[in-house]
């Protein structure tokens, strides 16, 4: 398939069609052709080549319009196209490369031109790529003229009429007036398109007809000129399409909008040159990036094939989009097909017995006739082999095999074995010598390539098929082995996949001259095994076909017979003589005839292209075996011959006349040749593959045979299995040859493709299958696949066997014509079933090869192939391009070719990847390896420099968009609990008032209280220490020592401050920050725990800090000397205003006083801190603790973690706010027990200090945060041996807690405990906690209970708000950790989000939750409480709407277990699904971006880290990539596949990123917003941004 076609000459106005081109002077031919070649070579300018050519050909223009009939072109199609082509600049015809590997069809080249003129030349977003400056298109150099408003009417543009006259929009010299329009918004109705009005004051008023808004804006330039490419795209069909058409006009009137930014990180003031572009939200964008958006959306805006109409259950209400068959497509209507029978085998007297006795005779009786001549790649004889030679060395062979070669005095090899050929392309003596000496020595020869490099494409598919062949010997020659890979003892390296081989030289010296008494065994041709011909599936995988002595024989002699053979004809074979027909003609049948052959090696033809037809010439030969590539070849360079002939041919054989594309090959050359000598009747095109062999081949002339035939077929007909000549004027036909007759002794018949091989009717497609004497008899070693391949039974419609005989299927899809004649139109390797239409990958590469400009690709070097993404399969198409292409260049192909297989094929294109030039894996004969392609694609290993995925166009099938039902009632849901036996989901904690324990603190209603009374009572007893990256403790503090800082703190404070007020505190984690915390408690003050400043990043850790001081109010700050000067530093200034700072008070040193009296506050209900956080959607959330809520806090946790003052627990949290400054703070001041503190900061450069600090110090509880325990498991994971030898040790663990605020990350604690497991960390340790901002801790593990039980939920039903339990390891689970127990004196029920109703067990629901420790509510500076007041006080709808309940903003569910807790009760496990604001709403489901970001890194090794994010309705994937920046595009399409086939959703931007670039907040977790804004505004310095069309 590599070598196949497309395009020969392309005709065009000033073209000397081939007609013409035998009409001019023989001397402007030659000038005409030197130019060719001049242009070809890169020696003369388009320009030049285009003057000098329309100067040559000037005298004889006038004659074109007389186009010579003999083409045999539909003149329709040519008149029409050309007309459209002449306007055009860029469609001058390019001569082809002159190594170009495929060959084009005028027709078409005219039909594709056609095509994309009707479309006009559109703009798509272009991707931006790092290390580009292409990345702002030329279109901002010219601004569209602001004349026009004229609409255009969409349907003038498909009128034929039309086509005349549109001229592709070329240059930018006279810019089309329509081409700067969004031609037409199509609404989904007419309330849509007026919507489209009202939501963006600039645009002009819309009149709408029907449902189309013929919208004249007139857009800026540099909102681009705008994208229409795909207009037509599929969105899906069901809910209107987005409305983001705003985008505002540069005119005068529009200047004055002042925009203020809604949003974090977007800059207030506008500049008014740039565009502003307004995106749904009506937040206004000023950036590269949101123009490129917005084009995109452009592209996606119509609809464009009418809409699906059935669906099917995908295994649960997931309702997939099933293809229904379009009532009007074609359908077979002819009679059932006869078997077509060729004629008989004629009976030849003395005909030998087999192919040995056959080289007997000759060898004895005619020992001096030649046999093969071999050429140098100069093309000069090297060497002839008689056949007397031929005769004596295959003996020698055969003799030395046998007798020679033993192991442990076994003979190495017995007849029957299967022995490897590895001969190179060039030495076809030694090849026939060896493949002739295994066949007397019987032998079974296996030919196989050349190994160049131990990974080589598809090589080690080739040693799974020597291994399975059983093979141990390998022949080749002296000069190949020593080119062979070696390993360092010398011998040949074993390749990757290849069993152990000896490897044998056949030269003269390596084989003995056998005894006189020695005669090979010459046997009548038996059913054994002759030799195995190795062939590639379209998977990859390699087969051997094995064929027997009897059927090798019976070939010969059908191919003897149907080309008219005669003894001592001179046959040039320009094919692999290794396989297929290269080796049938070449090797065998010219034997069994006592031919000459003169061999033509593929690197002559490289060389010299010409080299067969001056063979023909000087040989004069009567036959040649080429293929459609060395036709097209030797055009290119006939220029350099005066005087050759080729009118001794009676034969040209066209191995590859079954592709549909050779026939402009043969007609190009017949117009070329035919003045020298070549008679158009010899061109013989034949069919055949390596299961059938030869199928099919036109015969000569004087067999008085019915003339050739042509088909001109539609390609929609074709696309439907259904032959329909194409009568009226259309783009999309193929036209095709006949392969001639059914060969002698053969019975044919064509059956279905898929399923049960029915017979075809007459003009229906289908696979032709053969039977006879002369195929292939299996597949080695492969009994499944032979019975389905070379034992099928065609049958009747009504079931009945049509022969007794079975028949071999021949892999080539094609029909019997007019004549009996056989047209072949494509193969099953080939075939690609697009929503149940066929598609030929050889004909998409014809139809991207004819794009212009045609050089682009490199040596026409493209691989088409399809990949099954979401149940179908989805059109890839990777082309090489040109070195010097251009990304400008490039995109413009791209867009091109898109648009011709659209219109020419009416089928998208899912992928299309441009790769540099020569980087595809090669075939043996230069094509292109396409499955090995395919795998690299698969793998994300085909390193793409550009890529442009469709998605949006090609996938038809995603799942109907969830439409919401009407919600139940929250009474009818609890009745309907009831009624299914449901219990209502709601669970709690112990009760904390029959816990009757010895709790001295609960005697204090104030935490400040609590410090003084341990102070007098165990004033020594150590509260904390605190560790440095070294383990060596920097400081401690015991309860007096605090006590007394305290009082410093809240003396310095008392004179400065009123109580109540608000006090930041920016310390670095440490005991100051506690002291200070209790000094503004003993001064009445309200504390605010902040974290420093980053000194190296203050330009974005700066402004953090100084919103919380202002949001919150402080009216001081208490901080260290260092960051008193760090806050009023020079780079302080860049960041934020300084000098609004409010006082700062250093506290290092303050004075030794005592504060005159401690401030007691009147109620517990007071406020006691203020505890902010920056949420994962970046919002700034700010929630009042009061003293009750702080001390019942300290109280639960106590009671959970079973905490006494002579316990010990390790904390690696930051201090500042949730359960990590509870834990840090107040529950060691609470309880008592001494608390070891591991700022997190100190493991970036010690990564064992925290486990080593818990084992030294036999902690039994420890805490920790997902990102501590990721830099554990990064960071220590080779070390585990190390660590054991520093005696850490591990299992004085019980429990192990991540502070968490998000769904447990199963994956990371699952891979902690595994790799910590050794050194004895119990796997039972490790669990999660749950808190959120209403309430800090909801669940934590605690030292009692049973373990935390994982569930696994259907990802699919989550979707739709749903808990589905399914096994583990079903497709499409989730797993799901119980986030820890539920706390002491904590409520928890699940609540309908809309309804406010309860839920029952196991349904997905929001979280709600009341305790005695719940936040009293948000403090936020402006004012609207009121809109969050329901999230701390909220009641049910229904069933006990007394109690109070704070809603946490997270979806989850509660599941009664079979497990007891310690009350002896069945355990209720609460499972945290994801946070409400996270959630994508896309296709009306809502996804969780945890899920997709898991899929997505598990889509390629090199994806270190994703996040995921909606913009305008557009899903943006952003990767970071741990790899070579060479693998960046290689993850486009796989991060599209991935989401598309897991989450059926299509990706609308992916962004590759550097590592580190996706923001993270101190708890680990992903600030999704913040990366938004940065990607918006352009900041994240991407590697690669692609556009998904």
């Amino acid at each position: 398939m590599a070598e196949r076609s497309s395009t020969g000459l392309l005709t065009m106005m000033l073209e000397p069609t081939p007609a013409l081109a035998m009409t001019l002077p023989a001397e402007v031919r030659e000038k005409l052709a030197e130019l060719e070649l001049e242009l070809s070579e890169g020696d003369i300018t388009q320009k030049g080549y285009e003057k000098k050519r329309g100067k040559l050909l000037a005298p004889y223009i006038p004659q074109i319009q007389g186009v010579d009939p003999s083409l045999q072109i539909d003149n329709r199609i040519q008149a029409s196209s050309q007309v459209a082509l002449q306007g055009s600049k860029s469609n001058k015809s390019r001569a082809a490369n002159t190594r170009d590997e495929r060959f084009r069809s005028d027709l078409h080249t005219e039909a594709v031109q056609a095509a994309l003129a009707k479309y006009k030349e559109r703009k798509m977003p272009m991707p931006s790529k790092r290390r580009s400056v292409l990345v702002q298109s030329s279109v901002e150099a010219c601004t569209p003229p602001d004349t026009s408003s004229a609409s255009e009417d969409e349907g003038s543009l498909r009128r034929q009429g039309r086509l005349t006259t549109s001229t592709p929009y070329q240059g930018h010299s006279h810019p089309a007036v329509e081409h700067w329009f969004n031609r037409v918004i199509q609404g989904s109705s007419t309330s849509s398109s007026a919507s489209s009005t009202s939501s963006h004051p600039g645009g002009r008023s819309v009149t709408t007809t029907n449902t189309t808004a013929h919208a004249a804006l007139n857009v800026n330039a540099a909102a681009t000129a705008l994208a229409d490419l795909m207009a037509h795209t599929q969105l899906d069909n069901h809910s209107a399409p987005p409305d983001v058409t705003g985008l505002s006009e540069r005119s005068s009137h529009h200047a004055e909008r002042p925009h203020v930014a809604s949003v974090r990180g977007v800059s207030r003031g506008f500049n008014h040159h740039t565009s502003v572009m307004e995106t749904a939200d009506g937040v206004p964008v000023n950036s590269r990036v949101s123009n490129k958006i917005q084009q995109l959306l452009n592209t996606l805006k119509r609809p464009k094939r009418p809409p699906l109409r059935e669906f099917f259950v995908d295994d649960f209400e997931e309702l997939l989009d099933v293809q229904q068959p379009d009532p009007n497509q074609p359908k077979p209507e002819g009679q059932q097909m006869c078997p077509l029978e060729g004629e008989p085998l004629g009976v030849v007297t003395n005909w030998p017995p087999s192919l040995p006795a056959a080289l007997q005779r000759w060898g004895t009786t005619q020992p001096k006739s030649p046999c093969l001549t071999a050429l140098d790649n100069a093309g000069k004889p090297v060497y002839t082999l008689t056949y007397g030679k031929l005769w004596t060395r295959s003996q020698k062979l055969a003799y030395t095999l046998l007798n020679k070669l033993s192991s442990r005095n076994e003979p190495l090899l017995v007849p029957g074995d299967r022995v490897a050929l590895v001969f190179p392309n060039n030495d076809p003596v030694m090849f026939m010598v060896a493949f002739y000496g295994c066949l007397l020595a019987e032998l079974v020869p296996v030919p196989i390539e050349v190994p160049l490099t131990r990974k080589d494409a598809g090589s080690q598919q080739i040693g799974f098929l020597l291994g399975s062949c059983g093979v141990t010997l390998a022949l080749t020659t002296d000069a190949c082995q020593k080119g062979l890979p070696k390993a360092q003892t010398g011998e040949v390296a074993t390749f990757k996949g290849w069993p152990r081989l000896l490897w044998f030289v056949t030269d003269g010296k390596h084989v003995v001259k056998p005894p006189k008494d020695w005669h090979p065994p010459i046997r009548e041709a038996s059913n054994d095994i002759a030799y195995i011909e190795y062939k590639t599936s379209k998977e990859g995988s390699t087969m051997g076909i094995t064929v027997s002595h009897s059927a090798m024989l019976a070939h010969c002699h059908a191919l003897t017979q149907a080309c008219g053979y005669t003894e001592g004809e001179t046959i040039t074979n320009v094919l692999d003589f290794k396989r297929e027909a290269g080796l049938w003609h070449g090797v065998l049948t010219s034997v069994m005839n006592r031919m000459h052959v003169i061999s033509i090696p593929y690197s002559l033809m490289k060389v010299n292209p010409l080299s067969w037809i001056m063979k023909v010439h000087t040989y004069k030969a009567r036959v040649a075996v080429v293929k459609s590539r060395d036709m097209h070849w030797s055009l290119l360079a006939q220029r350099d011959q005066r005087d050759i002939s080729l009118s001794s041919l009676r034969m040209l054989i066209v191995a590859d006349g079954a592709n549909p594309w050779s026939i402009s090959s043969c007609d190009a050359f017949l117009n070329v040749f035919q003045s020298r000598g070549l008679r158009p009747e010899v061109i013989c095109p034949c069919a055949s593959s390596s299961e059938a062999m030869t199928v099919a081949i036109r015969r000569p002339p004087e067999m008085g045979v019915p003339p050739p035939g042509k088909a001109v077929l539609s390609m929609g007909g074709l696309s439907h299995g259904v032959i329909r000549v194409d009568t009226e004027e259309k783009l999309s036909v193929l036209t095709v040859q006949d392969v001639g007759q059914v060969m002698p002794g053969a019975l044919v018949c064509v059956v279905r493709a898929e399923g049960i091989p029915y017979l075809c009717q007459t003009d229906e497609v289908g696979e032709i299958c053969v039977s006879s004497g002369s195929t292939g008899v299996a597949y080695y070693g492969l009994p499944g696949m032979t019975k389905n391949i070379f034992e099928t039974v065609p049958v009747t419609p009504s079931g009945i066997p049509i022969s007794g005989r079975p028949f071999t299927r021949t892999s080539l899809l094609g029909f019997v014509g007019p004549d009996s004649l056989v047209f072949v139109v494509g193969k099953m390797d080939g075939l690609m079933v697009v929503s149940g239409r066929r598609h030929n990958a050889d004909d998409v590469v014809a139809t991207a090869l004819a794009v212009e400009p045609m050089k682009f690709v490199y040596r026409g070097r493209i691989a088409v192939f399809s990949v099954s993404v979401l149940h179908d399969e989805r059109i890839v198409v990777v082309a090489e391009q040109r070195p010097d292409a251009s990304e400008e260049d490039s995109f413009q192909w791209m867009s091109r070719v898109l648009q011709a297989i659209d219109s020419i094929h009416q089928v998208g294109v899912y992928c299309l990847a441009l790769v540099p030039a020569n980087t595809l894996p090669k075939a043996p004969l230069g094509g292109i390896h396409i499955s090995e392609t395919k795998q690299r694609f698969l793998e994300g290993a085909l390193h793409p420099c550009n890529v442009l995925m469709c998605p949006h166009t090609c996938v038809t099938n995603l799942p109907k968009p969830r439409q919401k039902q009407p919600e139940v009632g929250p009474a009818s849901m609890i009745v309907g609990n009831l009624v299914a036996g449901k219990r209502i989901a709601q669970a709690c904690g112990r009760d904390l008032g029959q816990l009757e324990d010895n709790d001295q603190a609960r005697k204090f209603l104030y935490i400040q209280d609590v410090l003084q009374w341990r102070a007098q009572a165990t004033p020594d007893h150590p509260l904390f220490l605190v560790l440095n990256a070294k383990g060596t403790v920097s400081s401690s503090a015991s309860c007096l020592q605090l006590h007394k800082r305290a009082e410093r703190v809240a003396a310095a404070l008392m004179g400065r401050l009123n109580t109540g007020d608000h006090v930041a505190l920016v310390y670095p984690p440490g005991i100051d920050l506690i002291a200070t915390f209790y000094g503004c408690l003993y001064a009445g003050c309200v504390p605010v725990t902040v974290r420093p400043p980053h000194p190296q990043n203050l330009a974005t850790t700066l402004p953090t800090v100084k919103m919380i001081v202002e949001v919150s109010k402080s009216v001081c700050i208490l901080t260290t000397q260092a960051i008193t000067k760090l806050l009023k530093s020079k780079e302080a200034a860049a960041a934020v205003d300084i000098k609004s700072w409010p006082t700062v008070l250093d506290t290092d040193d303050l004075p030794r006083k005592k504060s005159p009296q401690m401030y007691k506050p009147p109620t517990p209900e007071m406020l006691a801190y203020l505890d902010f956080s920056v949420s994962t959607t970046g919002i700034l959330a700010g929630v009042k603790m009061s003293h009750a809520a702080t001390s019942a806090l300290c109280r639960s946790i106590k009671l959970q973690c079973e905490l006494y003052p002579s316990r010990q627990i390790a904390i690696c949290l930051d201090p500042y706010c949730g359960l990590g400054f509870a834990l840090w703070c107040l529950c060691s001041v609470y309880s008592g027990h001494q608390s070891i503190l591991v700022p997190p900061l100190e493991l970036e450069s010690n990564a064992s200090l925290w486990l080593a600090a818990v084992s030294q110090y036999k902690v039994r509880v420890t805490f920790c945060s997902y990102s501590v325990m990721e830099m554990c498991t990064k960071g220590l994971g080779s070390q585990t041996e190390a660590l054991r030898l520093r005696n850490v040790n591990l299992s004085c663990v019980r429990t192990c807690m991540v502070v968490a605020e998000e769904r447990p990350r199963i994956a990371l604690t699952q891979s902690f405990s595994k790799i910590f497991k050794d050194l004895g960390l119990s796997p039972r340790a490790v669990s999660t906690t749950f808190g959120c901002r209403v309430n800090v801790a909801i669940c934590l593990q605690g030292t009692a209970g049973p373990d935390p039980t994982t569930v696994f939920v259907d990802m699919r039903a989550l979707r739709h708000d749903r808990v589905r339990l399914v096994e583990r390891g079903s497709p499409h689970s989730l797993p799901l950790m119980e986030s820890g127990k539920i706390l002491p004196g904590v409520k928890v029920i699940i609540a309908n989000t809309e309804t406010k109703g309860p839920l029952g067990d196991s349904h997905l629901g929001e979280i709600w939750v009341s305790s005695p420790h719940n936040a009293t509510g948000y403090y936020t500076v402006y004012g609207e409480e009121a809109l969050h007041a329901d999230h701390f006080n909220t009641k049910l709808s229904f069933g006990d709407t007394q109690t109070v309940w704070a809603r946490t903003g997270y979806l989850g569910f509660l599941r009664r277990t079979e497990l007891t807790d310690a009350s002896g009760e069945r355990h209720d496990a609460l499972y945290v699904v994801g946070s409400l604001d996270e959630t994508l709403e896309l296709r009306g489901m809502r996804y969780h971006p945890i899920d997709i970001e898991t899929s997505v890194i598990r889509s390629h090794k090199s994806i270190a880290e994703c996040a995921v994010f909606t913009w305008t309705n557009l899903l943006v994937v952003v990767v970071e990539l741990e790899g070579s920046e060479q693998e960046a595009l290689d993850l486009v399409a796989l991060v599209t596949n991935v989401v598309l086939e897991e989450h059926y959703l299509i990706v609308g931007v992916v962004v590759v990123v550097d590592p580190g670039v996706i923001p993270i907040n101190s708890r680990g977790e992903k600030q999704r917003m913040h990366l938004r804004d940065g990607f918006l505004a352009d900041q994240l310095d991407p590697i690669y941004v692609a556009y998904n069309m």
